[in-house]
């Protein structure tokens, strides 16, 4: 099954955008027929990137980020971009009970792979989260109080 299909949103730079990327990321996988359990695990890795741009990183110049996505025949390539940090995206090893630390942990163990890009004051981390296809039964899409 060939399936090209992608969106782009430009969020507000504000908490609420986590769910409402992850509710239209949910609802275009469940259109596609992606199985539950990829579409949560994509949905879950869309979640920790804007929430790590949120946390760590600046806005765009219009007081924004970007969230985008393509889905392809057994992957789905999740991107979100930003205005930048003073730090690098890296994985980090959490200590003990500490309340931050695991998100790029998290986005390593569920993607195929995961990259940073930095270009005119932007940063960019992708993803590509491995899909299948032939769900059935509906997702679980999280409520803006959720986000």
């Amino acid at each position: 099954m060939e399936v090209l299909r992608s969106s782009v949103l430009v969020l507000p730079f504000t908490a609420s955008s986590v769910g409402v990327a992850r509710r239209r990321l949910l609802g275009d996988l469940e259109r596609a027929g992606v199985c539950d359990t990829a579409a949560c695990d994509a949905g879950l890795v869309l979640s920790e990137l804007v929430s790590n741009a949120l946390r760590h990183a600046t806005a765009l110049p219009d007081h924004t980020l970007k969230a985008c996505w393509q889905l392809g025949s057994d992957s789905v390539r999740i991107a979100v971009t930003d205005g930048g940090g003073p730090t690098v995206p890296t994985v980090m090893e959490p200590v003990g009970w500490a309340v931050g630390g695991r998100g790029l942990g998290i986005v390593d163990r569920l993607s195929l792979h995961w990259h940073v890009s930095d270009a005119d004051g932007e940063t960019t981390v992708w993803a590509e989260i491995p899909l299948r296809y032939g769900g059935t039964g509906s997702l679980v899409a999280a409520s803006a109080r959720d986000a």
